[in-house]
């Protein structure tokens, strides 16, 4: 039998910004030729290592500041940024996050028990398979299982920004089906502040969500891209597949707005 598709977040907000990138991202291999690596993916990837490493129980490397900052150079990546000064910026600016994170986890010991991090669960939706790789998962002292998602490049956040988020909406989702008896919560972390937020889907809400996702799944997978026509969008500036977009005939960029003679 063929495997079945997968959708994930990540998958599934590309689409949502713009289906002709989803195409060539995901299903079309010319796109893998014009993908160029990202600052703030590199940035954001090597602050995950360090955290996964500080917050899981298994591995006793990390358990100082002193330790995760000599883990995070370790781990450092340095695709990606456009110069060398641009990248000492950033270092300069993840080492302040690492040793502000790990130092206000260290003063408020936490009497929750740390479940997993840095995991990818699971859940087959019929169709396809749905995949969520979640930062890390907490049981808190009354069963409550939280969700942590930890936000590189933020520096405020509100409940209802994690009301609206998707992938806080799917990592619920795949929770409550792993662990039913259980109330489960999603926390997102401002890294750059430490500054979070929390919400919890309603089993109503829930049940939507989830009748909501088949939907869009169904329209992702079967759609014909080879037919779509690419529309210029904001965004288009700074995709890697522009360069793509605009061999199609029917593609046109806007003129530059033109401020009226005074």
């Amino acid at each position: 039998m063929p495997r079945k598709p997968t959708l994930s977040p990540t998958r599934i907000t590309t689409y949502l910004a713009c289906p002709v990138k989803y195409r060539w991202t995901y299903v079309d291999d010319r796109g893998k030729w014009y993908l160029r690596a990202k600052s703030y993916y590199s940035f954001g990837t090597t602050l995950h290592k360090v955290l996964e490493r500080f917050h899981d129980s298994a591995d006793s490397g990390v358990a100082t500041v002193d330790e995760a900052l000599k883990a995070y150079e370790e781990s450092w990546i340095d695709a990606g940024f456009a110069s060398a000064d641009e990248m000492a910026e950033a270092f300069g600016e993840g080492q302040d996050i690492i040793e502000r994170h790990i130092e206000q986890a260290l003063q408020r010991p936490s009497e929750a028990k740390t479940l997993f991090v840095e995991k990818t669960l699971s859940l087959d939706m019929g169709d396809f398979r749905l995949l969520g790789r979640i930062d890390r998962v907490d049981e808190l002292p009354d069963g409550t299982l939280e969700i942590v998602d930890y936000k590189s490049g933020r520096r405020e956040v509100n409940q209802e920004e994690v009301e609206a988020d998707l992938a806080l909406s799917v990592y619920q989702l795949l929770v409550r089906r792993h662990y039913p008896d259980q109330p489960v919560k999603a926390t997102l972390i401002a890294l750059r502040t430490g500054e979070q937020a929390s919400a919890s889907l309603s089993n109503q809400d829930l049940a939507q969500f989830e009748a909501d996702l088949k939907k869009l799944a169904e329209e992702i997978l079967n759609r014909d891209y080879e037919q779509l026509v690419p529309v210029y969008k904001p965004i288009c500036p700074r995709c890697d597949f522009l360069p793509l977009c605009s061999r199609h005939p029917d593609f046109e960029v806007p003129e530059p707005a033109t401020r009226p003679e005074s």
